[in-house]
C-alpha cells in the first residue's frame, strides 16, 4: 500500500458527541468516544500519528448551500422547544428530538467541512471526520439518523471554490440516498454506493438502474448487494465496479462514507463482512485516491451499531490507514482501553483488532455466474453504468 505522501489529519473535539440522541437509540456516540479512545491508545492519533485538527460549527449560510432554509428553521425550532416537526422528519423513532439539536449537528456539519478545506487547500493530504457521514439527510427534511447532511455540504464547498469532478464511494451498508439525491442531475459529482439491497432494508433505494439525472447519465451507481454477503462478495463486487469507473472518471478528490454497518455482527442489517474485510476495502480506498486523485482524499464515518465489537476496531484501522500508518490486524486492544470498557459500560471488549479472517475475493475477469444472486446484481450495475461512462460491461 502507498504511504500517505503528505500530511493527514483528524478533525474531533470531544463535543461532537453531543450529537446524541438518547440511551435507547441505536446511533449512540459512544460509538465515537470508544474508538477515538482506542486509536490515540495505541498511537493512531496523537503524537506520531494523526493530528488532530479543532472541529468549528457550521454557519446558517453553509448549511443553506444544501438545505432549505424552512427545514434548518425547523431543526433550530426543535432543538428549542423539543417538540416533534414530523414535516421534517423530527421527533421520528429514526430521529428523536433532543435539546440543541441544530448546534450539535451543525457541528458535525463544521467538522467534515473542515476536513474538505483541509485537503482542498492542500494542508493535509488525507483528512478525516470520523463523527460525520450523516449521508440520508435530504435537503427538505431529516431521515435515517441524520439531521444535516455534512458529506453533501463540503462536496458543495468544493463545487463552489472550483472543482469540476468530484467522487464520492459510500460503504455503509444503506444507500447513500441523500448525497445521490443531491448531486443527481450534477455531471461534477459521481456517486458511487455499495449497500445491501432496498430489497431488504431503509431506505429501499438504489438499484442499478438509478444512474442520475438527464443531464448526469452515469453519475450515479448503485451496486444493490444481496443479504448475507461477506468479506469475498462484498470485494469481489467492489473490485468489479469502483476502480474502473474510478480510473475512467479521474476525479481531482476522492470522498468515502465508511459505515460499518456491513459486519456480521451490526445488529441493524444483514451483510456478514467482517473487520478483516472492511480493512481491506479501507485500503483499496486509500490506494484509488494515490492512483486517481493524487491522493487527495476526505474520508468520513458512518453508520456502525455494534459499538463495542466492531465500531472501534474497525475505525481505528481507517484511521490507521488515513495516517499513513496501517495497524497491524493480529495487534491487541491495550489493556487500558479494555478495562475502560469493563467498568464503564459492563461489557468485555475485543481482544484483538481482528476476526481472524483472510479477506480473498475472486477478480470479476475470471468470469461472473448469473445463476448467483450476487453476480446478477454486480452484473445488472455493469451493464446500466459502464457503457455511459464507455467502458466495456464484460468481464
Amino acid at each position: 500500500m502507498p504511504a500517505c505522501e503528505g500530511p493527514a489529519t483528524v478533525v474531533f473535539d470531544p463535543t461532537l458527541t453531543e450529537y446524541d440522541f438518547g440511551p435507547a437509540h441505536p446511533m449512540s456516540p459512544l460509538r465515537v468516544d470508544l474508538t477515538m479512545r482506542l486509536a490515540t491508545e495505541l498511537g493512531v492519533v496523537g503524537a506520531g500519528g494523526l493530528r488532530t485538527v479543532a472541529a468549528p460549527i457550521a454557519d446558517l449560510d453553509l448549511l443553506a448551500t444544501v438545505h432549505d432554509p424552512a427545514m434548518i428553521e425547523a431543526v433550530m425550532r426543535a432543538g428549542r422547544t423539543v417538540a416533534p416537526d414530523e414535516a421534517f422528519g423530527l421527533g421520528t423513532d429514526d430521529n428523536p428530538v433532543f435539546a440543541g439539536m441544530h448546534d450539535a449537528s451543525s457541528h458535525v456539519v463544521g467538522a467534515t467541512v473542515e476536513a474538505f478545506r483541509q485537503v482542498w487547500s492542500g494542508e493535509s493530504l488525507h483528512s478525516a471526520s470520523i463523527c460525520g457521514g450523516l449521508h440520508h439527510a435530504m435537503p427538505e427534511r431529516a431521515s435515517g439518523f441524520c439531521i444535516y447532511n455534512d458529506v453533501a455540504v463540503g462536496i458543495r464547498s468544493l463545487l463552489d471554490q472550483g472543482a469540476q469532478r468530484v467522487a464520492y464511494v459510500d460503504v455503509d451498508v444503506h444507500h447513500g440516498d441523500g448525497v445521490e439525491k443531491v448531486f443527481w442531475d450534477d455531471p461534477r459529482v459521481l456517486t458511487i454506493s455499495l449497500h445491501e439491497t432496498g430489497q431488504m432494508l431503509f431506505p429501499g433505494t438504489g438499484f442499478a438502474h438509478d444512474v442520475g439525472g438527464p443531464e448526469a447519465q452515469g453519475s450515479a451507481v448503485n451496486v444493490a448487494l444481496p443479504p448475507g454477503t461477506g468479506d469475498g462478495g462484498w470485494l469481489r463486487a467492489f473490485h468489479a465496479v469502483v476502480p474502473p469507473l474510478l480510473r475512467e472518471f479521474k476525479p481531482e478528490v476522492l470522498v468515502t462514507q465508511h459505515g460499518c454497518d456491513s459486519h456480521a455482527e451490526d445488529p441493524l442489517a444483514h451483510l456478514m463482512l467482517t473487520v478483516d474485510g472492511q480493512r481491506a476495502a479501507y485500503q483499496a480506498l486509500h490506494d484509488l485516491a494515490h492512483e486517481v486523485a493524487g491522493g487527495r482524499w476526505v474520508v468520513t464515518g458512518g453508520g456502525g451499531y455494534a459499538l463495542v465489537e466492531v465500531v472501534p476496531r474497525a475505525w481505528t484501522h481507517l484511521l490507521g490507514i488515513v495516517g499513513g500508518r496501517p495497524v497491524d490486524p493480529q495487534t491487541e486492544t491495550p489493556g487500558g482501553w479494555r478495562e475502560y470498557v469493563a467498568e464503564y459500560l459492563g461489557r468485555t471488549a475485543p481482544y484483538r483488532l481482528t476476526d481472524g479472517r483472510n479477506p480473498a475475493y475472486r477478480d470479476w475477469r475470471e468470469g461472473y455466474d448469473p445463476d448467483t444472486w450476487l453476480d446478477r446484481a454486480v452484473h445488472a450495475t455493469r451493464t446500466e453504468v459502464f457503457p455511459l461512462h464507455g467502458l466495456d460491461p464484460l468481464p
